[in-house]
């Protein structure tokens, strides 16, 4: 499958169920703003700056730490499918592991990347089960505006467990291969708690004292190491999808050190893990819709209905069950590649090949999830790992049951699926805590872009994070897709004035489709 298409990895499943539902326990009311539209125009002002805040200075890095080395050929080989004439250096940094049982004792390595020559460092922090962040920074250096890169270079971070940041590669093939598999309209689920254990049984064996510490929290650490080490006072980030909690979470612990942030699509803050798991269903099933709207629009191959088209693949895949594409991972597929905006032309035509008989290139969208792919460990094992610590909260098996044969009915693709998703915590041996809601309280003023159509992250928990940010500041897209960067025009020019203009645009500002 193109390189392109393995941006959908930008979307695990685990994402909007394990890995978003961990706010409070009350479900808030719909926040979208009334909005100013904006024309997109990369040339025109996104906005005046506002008077509740001032963005700070950019300062110069002061006596670096990082050993940078040269890595661009390197690099071009995980992106064939993009052209660019960055140059890329790679390093390391070492981060207290800072596991709760054992504080100060232990050392987590911590890859990085360094796409463009722009004097002022711009940390990029991926969804924790998208592609690793060293990749990313350099995929999204490629598409960005020049006048940005010649101001920032950006700084992309594996993030610990994830790409070649000691990366935690634990989940038995069998169980791996179990729960990817699992037929997400089944109500019977005692095969699919048996993986989960299995699962935690041997994560527990082979990462001992590394379980506890990953976690956003202490990524949010190993960001405040990152900063240091690059030799600047202060933060200035992107945060993309999940990674954008990550963010938020720095703000509040290292204020005075919070830069220039825009998060791209960010987890609801509001939401208990049922109802972001539910909200979650209901998005990706609405990304879904105007995924074959597009695909009508173009003339697709999958004819006038597409969901009825992907609805009859599953029922075929439940009649014939000993291909090489089952029906889990054939939902899967279809829930990774709707992340990527570019990836739905080829997800069309992966979906009608499945219907003649030839599953492989749609197993292949889901490829990364189970296996390990271009040298990454396999995607589950990160959403399981990091997505369980995060999570606030366990839910009995009996009570998903009923989930999955509701939710099902409301969002018909993605509802069963989402549902189970829950029991993948359910033995999982590390305590249940919660993290802390974002508050932003001291924080210059935060750019906060939304998607409307985003099957990772939905829009009104976008929204409903940048509400709960004092200082933050709200910019929607009508597009589809996971996150607004690079996708929208209108969206990318907001953020490159808020970045290197210091110039906030109006909170509500809306972008075109």
């Amino acid at each position: 499958m193109p390189r392109h298409s393995q941006s959908g990895r930008s979307l695990g499943v685990l994402v909007p169920v394990l890995m978003l539902a961990a706010g409070a326990c009350a479900v808030g009311p719909s926040v979208r703003p009334v909005i100013a539209v904006n024309d997109g125009a990369q040339t025109s002002s996104a906005g005046a700056p506002t008077q509740a805040g001032q963005l700070p200075p950019l300062d110069k890095p002061q006596n670096s730490s990082i050993a940078w080395s040269d890595c661009t050929s390197a690099t071009k080989l995980r992106m064939p499918e993009t052209t660019t004439s960055l140059s890329f250096q790679c390093g390391r940094i070492t981060t207290p592991l800072d596991a709760p049982d054992q504080p100060g004792v232990g050392d987590v390595a911590v890859a990085v990347l360094k796409a463009g020559d722009g004097a002022i460092p711009l940390v990029v922090v991926n969804d924790a089960t998208g592609v690793p962040g060293t990749l990313y920074a350099a995929e999204l250096a490629s598409k960005l505006p020049a006048p940005l890169l010649k101001t920032f270079s950006l700084i992309g971070m594996d993030r610990r467990g994830t790409g070649a940041s000691d990366p935690a590669q634990c989940i038995p093939g069998s169980a791996r291969a179990e729960i990817a598999d699992y037929d997400p309209d089944s109500t019977q689920l005692d095969n699919l708690i048996a993986a989960a254990k299995r699962a935690s049984q041997e994560c527990v064996l082979e990462l001992d004292d590394r379980l506890q510490a990953l976690d956003s929290w202490r990524t949010a650490g190993d960001l405040d190491q990152l900063r240091d080490a690059l030799g600047v006072p202060r933060l200035n980030a992107i945060g993309h999808g999940e990674g954008s909690r990550v963010l938020t979470i720095y703000a509040d612990r290292y204020g005075s050190h919070t830069g220039r942030l825009v998060l791209d699509g960010s987890p609801d803050p509001i939401l208990d893990p049922p109802g972001a798991a539910q909200a979650g269903a209901v998005g990706a099933e609405a990304t879904f819709d105007a995924f074959a709207s597009s695909c009508r629009s173009r003339g697709c191959s999958l004819g006038a209905d597409p969901k009825q088209a992907v609805l009859s693949l599953l029922d075929k895949l439940r009649q014939h069950p000993n291909g090489d594409l089952s029906v889990g991972t054939a939902v899967h597929a279809v829930l990774m590649g709707l992340a990527d905006r570019a990836s739905w032309a080829p997800l069309a035509d992966a979906i009608s090949a499945a219907l003649r008989g030839d599953e492989n290139p749609l197993a292949e969208f889901a490829a990364p999830l189970s296996t390990v792919v271009d040298g990454d460990p396999p995607l589950l094992d990160t959403q399981l790992i990091t997505g369980c610590n995060d999570m606030q909260m366990r839910l009995p098996p009996e009570q998903i049951s009923g989930m999955v044969q509701d939710w099902k009915q409301k969002a018909p693709l993605f509802g069963g699926l989402f549902a189970q998703q829950l029991l993948l915590c359910s033995s999982w041996p590390v305590p249940a805590r919660q993290l802390p809601a974002p508050s932003g309280h001291g924080a210059p003023p935060i750019l906060v872009l939304s998607t409307a159509d985003d099957p990772v992250t939905p829009e009104a928990g976008t929204q409903r994070t940048a509400r709960q940010l004092a200082s933050g500041v709200l910019v929607s897209w009508e597009g589809g897709g996971h996150g607004a960067l690079a996708q929208s025009p209108c969206a990318t020019a907001a953020v490159q004035h808020f970045l290197v203009d210091a110039q906030v645009p109006t909170d509500g500002t809306a972008c075109p489709p």
